[in-house]
């Protein structure tokens, strides 16, 4: 996937007075010097699969870390520049019998803005996200300070307290707290305190044998009861939830999705023991899944198979939106798990009233983390959707959730911090940030608002 400097998967479109591809460090350094001598705000572009505009610059340099490409795979860790994208890190894993647990969608993300935004992905609910899978960083500050940092480097000024919700997954403004260390800090501050140039990032060995599954359901009550079942499943990675739009969405490029049909659960589970792949016979009966309709798979082409079927789901309605010439609308709010359906309920009953038979939802439901994508057709659907975002955002927060789970907020979801936080918990915030960056030039816009 590519895009313009400018702009990034979700369709916001900046400017910039000056585009910087830095080949090595030195040259990133320079940069940052000449930046400085003209006072000039920063924005750090990655890969640009992001959703939130974190790396499309509203005036100022951008400064594109593609070149960043080293890429050394050992036992137990890798150490990769920011500009490596996942699929090369994952290739590279595997040829040496391992592999990097956190899986977001987009494969050609850069490590360097997964980083940033502490992105996670399809196989989180065992794994979590990238915070815990980092080992060691490589920093540039905005004033070309160098930071060789690894797990467990303490922050040396005093961190305050910020409450944490209570979902499983939370990725909005700086998880602060007494005692974190430098890498918690970095990862997830979507490039507004540093200039990730590198990683050593943890490796795990690959499992020797892995079941795979789309599991499909006769209605959304079963797939939410067979839920709340599987999550207790043992060495289960992956469940993701697809819904009956969803599935008619893509059923041209799958027809063989079974019409009867009315949802989908896609699973991934170590095993062990021939157990545990017969355990999965009366789990399915007791749950009213379409056992004899349903797709397994234990090889490589069955989980690559699995994996494009999963990949399409967001490749297919972010081709929707553009073709009927709007910007993206989907969510990225979690909620504790013993909210999901509450919030589930919720998402249908306002989508159905504002946008109906224009939205579907999909995702991550093993951390009661689903997307909902809208899918308007006119300006009317457009803003009733835009509206949604932030009665979504506020019903997710009142449930003990996050207003962002994933994806960071960036720019155009910045409106979304005042939602999670108090104003004084956010000029806690801004105290971290004007300590690093006390000019307030990198990352201008993302995540605190321009005022």
């Amino acid at each position: 996937m590519s895009w313009s400097y400018l702009e990034d998967a979700s369709g916001a479109k900046g400017h910039a007075d000056k585009i910087c591809v830095p080949a090595d460090e030195a040259e990133l350094l320079q940069v940052l010097k000449d930046a400085a001598a003209e006072n000039a705000p920063v924005t750090i572009a990655g890969g640009g699969s992001g959703l939130t505009a974190g790396r499309v610059p509203y005036g100022g340099w951008l400064v594109s870390m593609e070149k960043f490409r080293r890429l050394d795979v050992h036992e137990g860790y890798a150490t990769v520049g920011s500009g490596v994208t996942l699929h090369d890190l994952h290739a590279a894993a595997k040829t040496t019998g391992q592999f990097y647990p956190p899986d977001p969608t987009e494969t050609m993300a850069f490590l360097g803005g997964t980083i940033a935004a502490n992105s996670s992905g399809s196989r989180s609910f065992k794994y979590g996200a990238t915070r815990r899978w980092l080992l060691r960083l490589r920093v540039a500050l905005i004033d070309g300070t160098i930071m060789d940092i690894r797990r467990g480097d303490a922050i040396p000024f005093d961190v305050p307290t910020i409450p944490q919700p209570a979902s499983r997954k939370h990725s909005a403004g700086y998880q602060l707290r007494p005692g974190m260390d430098w890498i918690d800090l970095f990862c997830g501050s979507e490039g507004t305190l540093g200039i990730v140039i590198e990683a050593d990032v943890q490796l795990l060995p690959n499992p020797k044998e892995l079941l795979n599954g789309i599991i499909f359901f006769p209605s959304d009550e079963a797939v939410h009861n067979a839920l709340d079942q599987w999550r207790n499943v043992p060495n289960i990675r992956m469940l993701e939830y697809v819904d009956d739009p969803a599935l008619r969405m893509i059923e041209q490029r799958y027809p063989d999705v079974p019409k009867a049909a009315r949802a989908a659960i896609i699973t991934e589970q170590i095993i062990e023991n021939d157990s545990d792949i017969d355990a999965w016979a009366q789990r399915l009966a007791d749950t009213g899944a379409m056992e004899a309709e349903s797709w397994f798979g234990s090889s490589d082409f069955d989980r690559e198979r699995f994996r494009k079927f999963r990949h399409a789901l967001p490749e297919t309605a972010l081709a929707i939106t553009q073709k009927n010439g709007f910007p993206g609308l989907g969510t990225d709010f979690s909620v504790p798990i013993e909210k999901n359906r509450e919030m589930f309920a919720f998402y249908r009953e306002h989508m159905e009233r504002i946008m109906p038979g224009h939205y579907c939802i999909f995702g991550h439901v093993g951390d009661a983390h689903p997307h909902v994508n809208m899918l308007p057709t006119t300006q009317e659907e457009f803003d009733a959707g835009t509206a949604a975002l932030m009665v979504f955002a506020k019903k997710a927060a009142s449930l003990g959730g996050s207003v962002s789970a994933e994806h960071g907020l960036g720019k155009r979801k910045a409106k979304f911090l005042p939602v999670q936080y108090t104003a004084e918990q956010i000029e806690s915030m801004k105290a971290v940030k004007r300590r690093l960056d006390p000019d307030w030039r990198l990352g201008r816009g993302t995540f605190f608002e321009l005022t």
